[in-house]
């Protein structure tokens, strides 16, 4: 009887047991998937074009580009135009475009025009501003892409005779009125000056009444309006005259209309 009871027991005991066992290994079995390290996918490393697209313009080799030396796939070539279309201006050679002032040397202006390299311009062309400083935006022109040491040339002077041709054209055709400055005398008038342009002024075109001495004009400005643009031989003829002729004619009308108020008379049919 002892021995049965006993036996019993132990069959409790060991039924205790079992599940205890059973919750400790899923613990273990739990501890242990957390302590395995996680695999982190690697990271894909950034290109210089990706990261500093900047960068990779300017360190990129553009003759061997133009070669064709260094291949490139269709996919590659595509992505790489739309970079350069995004971060530099397409210029073309009779184009004025913006550019600002870098660098000043002893000779020469170092200009920023947003390109694939900066380009440079003779200090004579800013003889008329010697107030030229680092920061100032300046009219350009490409005059030579590349010289012999792969510089950028511009032009300064041709940019202004651009522009300078573009507003006396549009001052002629608009009938609007100009400031010149008359720099010297000349057979048969004055030499003006327009928007950097010099013009012609007829001594007959001076003044309403006759001149003696043109001297009393030089070196000063006066308003004028452009009669006459002769595209051909690059010439433009200014007249002070016809300003005046237009003053008097439009004096003239208020005196008439005056006259008229004061008078109460009416303009016959």
């Amino acid at each position: 009887m002892a021995k049965k009871e006993t036996k019993e027991k132990v069959k409790d005991v060991a039924a205790v047991v079992t599940p205890v066992e059973a919750v400790v290994e899923a613990v273990v079995e739990a501890v242990e998937t957390q302590e395995q390290p996680v695999k982190e996918e690697p990271k894909k490393e950034l290109s210089l074009k990706e990261r500093d697209p900047e960068a990779f313009l300017n360190d990129f080799n553009w003759h061997n580009y133009e070669e064709g030396i260094d291949p490139i796939d269709d996919g590659k070539l595509e992505e790489f135009e739309k970079l350069v279309a995004d971060n530099f201006v397409d210029t073309l050679d009779d184009e004025v475009v913006d550019g600002v002032v870098v660098f000043l040397t002893d000779r020469d202006a170092i200009i920023d025009i947003n390109a694939k390299s900066e380009g440079v311009i003779s200090l004579n062309e800013f003889r008329y501003n010697p107030g030229l400083k680092v920061g100032d935006t300046v009219e350009v022109l490409i005059d030579v892409r590349e010289d012999s040491t792969g510089q950028l040339i511009l032009s300064h002077r041709k940019a202004r005779t651009i522009k300078a041709w573009e507003r006396v054209n549009k001052a002629h055709d608009e009938g609007t009125i100009v400031n010149g400055f008359v720099k010297c005398r000349t057979k048969g008038g004055m030499i003006v000056d327009v928007f950097g342009i010099e013009a012609f002024l007829p001594g007959s075109q001076i003044d309403v009444k006759p001149i003696r001495d043109y001297d009393v004009y030089v070196d000063k400005t006066m308003e004028f309006k452009v009669v006459k643009i002769n595209h051909e031989f690059k010439n433009v003829v200014v007249s002070h005259k016809a300003l005046i002729e237009a003053d008097i004619e439009e004096q003239k009308k208020r005196n008439y209309r005056s006259t008229r108020k004061r008078t109460g008379t009416r303009r016959c049919c």
